[in-house]
């Protein structure tokens, strides 16, 4: 791609972008899908708060006005906040040119063996990491790959942690909104998943219930003992 193709936020002329086809009402093709997109995007916003950082899910990725979007699973930017006004036709989608920089992270959930690869497309957009998860195994052996951009060109690495994110991903098996699978998910340095609300919710729920019972036990202690815990 050219270096005209690319135009970045301190360009003070801006493309017209009123043909361009910000949404097309196409659904999520599948239930597994839209959840695991859900699951990836909602636990970014319920971890410990990091400044300007986007998630989305199905949102068109528009790198230059002369092409139509492509429209990742998911993606992950750093350092960059969705626009206030965002019904405005310029607003809707990831504009590289309006946010300045494509995304760190996309995530292709496969479902099925058809559709056209983009990882060329999003190598030459700049993107750094291009995951791609598997699930039914339809592209090969490997339920999980990452792809790190090096030189304009992909390489896969056996490598989860996304150094230039400081995220990585993991395979977690286990229940989400009421569904036992396994589930692609963000994780810190030491692999711990990234929460999403409810099972931040659910862990304050615990430590509140166990706290309670410590103090049942120590009230029953004390009693033994011949003292009113209620005079403490």
């Amino acid at each position: 791609m050219s270096e005209q193709a690319v135009i970045t936020k301190t360009d003070c002329w801006e493309p017209d972008v009123s043909n361009l086809v910000t949404e097309d009402n196409t659904p999520v093709d599948n239930w597994g899908s839209e959840k695991q997109q859900r699951l990836l995007a909602s636990s970014i916003y319920s971890s410990p708060p990091r400044p300007k950082i986007l998630a989305a899910a199905n949102v068109g990725l528009f790198y230059t006005s002369e092409e139509p979007a492509i429209v990742p699973d998911v993606l992950l930017s750093l350092d960059v906040t969705v626009p206030q006004d965002w019904w405005k036709k310029q607003n809707r989608s990831y504009m590289v040119w309006k946010f300045g920089k494509p995304p760190e992270v996309v995530i292709k959930i496969v479902s099925n063996k058809e559709g056209e690869d983009k990882l060329k497309t999003y190598a030459q957009i700049g993107v750094k990491y291009y995951i791609v998860y598997d699930p039914n195994q339809q592209l090969g052996k490997k339920v999980l790959r990452v792809h790190e951009l090096r030189e304009r060109r992909y390489e896969e690495t056996n490598e989860t942690w996304l150094l230039e994110v400081g995220l990585g991903v993991t395979l977690w098996s286990g229940v989400f909104e009421g569904r036992q699978d396994v589930w692609l998910r963000w994780c810190d340095r030491k692999g711990n998943v990234l929460l999403t609300g409810d099972e931040r919710a659910k862990q304050a729920e615990q430590r509140a219930s166990q706290a309670e019972q410590r103090a049942q036990m120590l009230a029953e202690k004390l009693q033994e003992l011949g003292i009113d815990p209620d005079t403490l």
